[in-house]
């Protein structure tokens, strides 16, 4: 089999003195010329169809293409030859990202993820990756649309790492769905931005003003008094804000004594209905017909957007820093300070893993710390003191 790298210096010079010969190329196997006695000379490839012989197809005339055009072409029409597709046919259209999206959607994200999740996911996709992305074929996207699409929310960093993290997993399914070839992921080697934890916790002095604005703010319309109740159950259970909104009156089980969570982060869990969220509940006015807890503004509907009523309870009571999710943080920190063991906190909580409820660790030391300087004064009284008198230091 005669071979060559085949370039217009080197098919130029070929020619045969009868019949035809097909010359292949020493770079890419199956990518050949066919050059007859005439002169004319067409470009070729070749490949073994699974299971069966070689399987030749015609790329075009040498003059109408260059030697690297056809190679390009060359090394699809092989592939496809290899897996038993007809050469001949019109190649599938490439998928774009904003197909890739959709598929991702569909198949992925509104079957394994809860609701919220899934907004989360659209919203990202919608406001940031497909306008930036969606029109590209997915083997046009390598690692600088991903590092450019990173760098472009560089000043929401929690926002920059969730839009490469989808778009990293989009690509992963990609491969696995066959939308495109196996190849390093375009988002492999853009680093993440540092995301720094916010930890805020109410003083004592705190709760009580916030109790004071919430009891002034019940009277101001149905709406506030959702609200109302809805940040007292926070306050009161460390539940997570979407525990409390989709709460329906259904899963509040006084026989056994629980509020029932029907969709948590980690799945189905029982909460204690304590005297004081009995006690709330009960200032709660129940609109026939309406199952929710926390109603909205519409009948047979729920409160759906608590953080803008919030902005104003939180402006009022000069707590402008902290956040509904601070709500749950500040019930972390109670339970330590009355000495519960994160195991306990876990549970309270709703963590999977005791692992989760770690970060309350060094709270836990403060607690320790107190402690220990209320026990060891209490004894130091009498073991560090001379004719009943205490050292001086």
């Amino acid at each position: 089999m005669a071979t060559v790298k085949l370039s217009k210096r080197s098919i130029d010079a070929l020619s045969v003195e009868r019949g035809d010969r097909v010359f292949w190329d020493s770079a890419l196997p199956g990518f050949g010329v066919r050059v007859h006695a005439t002169g004319r000379k067409v470009f070729v490839a070749q490949a073994r169809v699974p299971g069966g012989l070689p399987k030749r197809a015609v790329i075009g005339r040498c003059v109408d293409m260059t030697a690297e055009e056809a190679r390009k072409k060359a090394a699809e029409i092989v592939d496809r030859i290899r897996r038993g597709e007809d050469p001949a046919a019109p190649a599938p259209k490439e998928p774009t990202v904003a197909d890739l999206a959709a598929r991702y959607m569909d198949a992925h994200v509104t079957r394994n993820c809860r609701p919220g999740t899934a907004a989360v996911v659209g919203r990202l996709l919608d406001r940031h990756i497909l306008p930036a992305l969606g029109g590209l074929k997915l083997g046009e996207v390598d690692r600088s649309h991903a590092a450019a699409l990173h760098y472009r929310l560089r000043d929401t960093p929690a926002q920059a790492n969730q839009a490469v993290g989808v778009l990293s997993r989009m690509f992963r399914l990609a491969v696995a769905w066959g939308m495109t070839p196996a190849r390093p992921n375009p988002c492999r080697s853009v680093k993440r931005y540092a995301q720094h934890g916010c930890e805020r916790f109410l003083t004592g002095e705190e709760y009580a003003r916030l109790g004071r604005v919430l009891f002034e703010a019940e009277a101001e319309g149905p709406l506030m008094a959702s609200a109302v109740a809805a940040v007292r159950l926070l306050l009161l259970t460390g539940c997570r804000r979407n525990e409390i909104l989709t709460l329906r009156w259904d899963d509040v089980d006084r026989t056994a004594g629980e509020l029932r969570l029907r969709e948590t982060k980690t799945g189905p869990r029982r909460v204690p209905l304590t005297p004081a969220v009995e006690r709330v509940l009960a200032r709660i006015p129940r609109a026939g017909g309406n199952p929710w807890v926390i109603a909205g503004g519409k009948t047979e509907g729920r409160l759906a957007r608590l953080d803008p009523l919030w902005n104003r309870l939180r402006a009022r009571a000069g707590l402008e820093d902290v956040r509904l999710h601070d709500l749950r943080h500040s019930f972390a920190s109670q339970a330590l300070a009355i000495g519960e063991g994160l195991p306990v906190i876990a549970r309270l909580l709703g963590h999977r893993t005791v692992m989760t409820t770690v970060k309350y660790a060094h709270l836990a030391r403060d607690t320790e710390r107190a402690s220990a300087a209320k026990v060891g004064d209490s004894i130091g009284g009498d073991l560090l003191s001379r004719d009943g008198k205490a050292e001086a230091a």
